[in-house]
């Protein structure tokens, strides 16, 4: 996997796709999709202060959905696309839909914590911010979200290559909850899910996000830690197929 992974994919026809990474990674993890979605325009960008971007400053979840929002505009079939976000991705994407419901076709988020992370988890995230620029760190991380070997290398990189500053402010404000207030304008579909064997944070923000956007689904995957799409690929590239051709949502 190439730190320069291209930003496009496909022809620039029918309706655009735009897919968010988590944190610490880049557009390059999405490629299990990009191989699976031949044929569709796909548009797969680094966030400010990641990855090829690591020298910009972070500007906040604001920001970051800001930033968004112009690359949609610039690069998606009629200024408009389709949302995917995953972990941080999916915080942004959230953000977005409240700042810039216009500019989106549909959005399907996992793992987003928006009401903050508590408890233990809470406490080990906290922890892993002061080995952040330790190697050793990486190698654990890429373990234990189950990178795959010829990947890893490419994970480590790109973590360790997040500036110190850009990860607590990133993770500052996740941590926090940043949960935008109010309801939201957007009234297109709205897919929120939660692995099983994720976090609990998760799924306790599924209410929250029912109250800005009422039309919102949920759905939890079973046997799917936090970074599935990567778990299976299969199946989080057949979820996104089926929410974005025939706004459907699997079953319970």
């Amino acid at each position: 996997m190439d730190a320069a992974y291209p930003i496009e994919h496909g022809e620039r026809t029918g309706e655009s796709i735009i897919l968010l990474h988590g944190g610490n990674v880049g557009g390059w993890m999405w490629e299990p999709q990009v191989e699976r979605l031949a044929g569709r325009h796909l548009i797969t960008p680094d966030a400010i202060g990641f990855n090829t971007r690591a020298a910009e400053a972070w500007s906040g979840l604001a920001g970051a959905a800001d930033d968004v929002a112009s690359i949609i505009r610039e690069r998606a079939v009629g200024g408009r696309a389709h949302v995917v976000g995953l972990s941080m991705g999916a915080v942004i994407a959230v953000h977005l839909v409240a700042r810039h419901p216009d500019l989106v076709r549909s959005c399907m988020v996992t793992g987003a914590m928006m009401l903050g992370v508590t408890g233990a988890q809470r406490r080990v995230a906290e922890l892993q911010l002061r080995a952040w620029d330790r190697r050793w760190f990486w190698r654990m991380q890429a373990a234990m979200f189950r990178i795959p070997a010829d990947a890893r290398e490419q994970f480590i990189s790109a973590g360790m290559g997040v500036s110190a500053q850009t990860a607590h402010a990133m993770y500052g404000e996740i941590f926090d909850g940043s949960m935008p207030e109010g309801r939201f304008d957007y009234t297109g579909p709205m897919l929120a899910i939660a692995g099983e064997r994720e976090p609990r944070d998760v799924a306790r923000a599924f209410p929250a996000l029912v109250r800005a956007m009422p039309q919102t689904r949920t759905w939890v995957a079973p046997r799917m830690r936090h970074v599935w799409s990567i778990q299976d690929p299969d199946l989080f590239t057949q979820t996104i197929v089926d929410f974005v051709d025939r706004d459907a949502v699997p079953s319970a």
